[in-house]
């Protein structure tokens, strides 16, 4: 069993350190951050980054955004400073690829190999240890962190070198991002059209339309349940890793930045930390209906 370092013990973060433990594992966490009760009485709670990293082989990390693994990594009191030889960073969290090659190579240079492994599948797939892992960095590694990635999730790939795993996650974003406006165009048109929204959901799960998006996602568009999951402002970061990109490639992603902007709308609405599924909420507002409301006819009863 393993001494794991485990720094971002949040929505997500917590349920994988959960999973590990369960798995035999020790974790050691930092206690400048919050830890959750449950994981505080189990884990050896340390001091600073540094201090995890020194009584860790395996640090994983799962933070927000690229400045956040930055300064995990890299501040006076972060993971580098921890770090000899021969022990393993795993970075879960979904970030740059181009400054996951940058962190990368100063970590390589301490005589550490470094792993992008960010996830797909949210709170419930974190829970659940079901998450899709996408890995980017040396097979030997990989390897090694195999039977870690497994106490978390079920779908594990190596994508190839560093970054890879976080060009995945991107491409990962983007077909989710368009498949939530797909879901919610529909079930607005279905909405507004007259029919139950619900029963039409219910309908398509059972045709070529069906999608996990289309389970999970169109059910919270008819439920109104939009506490997160994953935040409308983490996908915003996302989908802006791939609109630079895009930029920097030379390519056109339109409906993308379509998205983008119907997340952008739901952030105007003071909705950054609703669930992503509430993206329908920006095609409510600009349709003057909502999803959730009485098919025509039943409205025409009520009145």
């Amino acid at each position: 069993m393993a001494k794991i370092g485990f720094i971002g013990l949040g929505i997500m973060g917590a349920h994988m350190a959960r999973n590990l433990a369960k798995g035999g594992h020790s974790l050691i966490v930092n206690g400048a951050y919050p830890v959750p009760d449950d994981i505080a009485k189990s884990a050896s709670v340390v001091a600073s980054s540094t201090a995890v990293a020194q009584a860790a082989e395996i640090v994983i990390i799962m933070v927000p955004d690229t400045p956040d693994v930055a300064n995990v990594l890299f501040a006076d009191d972060g993971v580098a400073a921890g770090l000899t030889k021969g022990k393993l960073v795993i970075d879960m969290s979904s970030i740059s690829p181009l400054d996951t090659q940058a962190f990368a190579k100063k970590i390589n240079a301490l005589g550490v190999d470094y792993l992008d492994a960010p996830v797909s599948g949210g709170e419930i797939g974190a829970r659940d240890a079901t998450l899709t892992i996408m890995v980017g960095g040396p097979e030997q590694a990989f390897a090694q962190a195999k039977p870690l990635f497994e106490l978390m999730g079920k779908n594990i790939s190596l994508i190839g070198e560093n970054g890879a795993g976080q060009t995945c996650k991107v491409a990962n974003q983007i077909i989710v991002a368009l498949n939530i406006e797909a879901v919610a165009e529909a079930l607005l048109f279905a909405s507004r059209s007259g029919a139950d929204p619900e029963r039409v959901r219910r309908a398509l799960m059972g045709g070529f339309a069906s999608s996990r998006i289309l389970e999970v996602h169109g059910e919270r568009m008819t439920k109104r349940t939009f506490n997160p999951g994953f935040r409308i402002e983490l996908h915003q970061k996302d989908l802006n890793l791939a609109l630079d990109g895009a930029r920097k490639l030379g390519i056109a992603l339109p409906h993308t930045a379509s998205a983008q902007q119907l997340f952008s709308v739901c952030a105007a609405n003071g909705g950054k930390a609703w669930d992503h599924s509430a993206m329908v909420r920006a095609l409510e507002i600009m349709g003057n209906h909502e999803v959730a409301q009485a098919p025509r006819d039943e409205q025409a009863k009520a009145a």
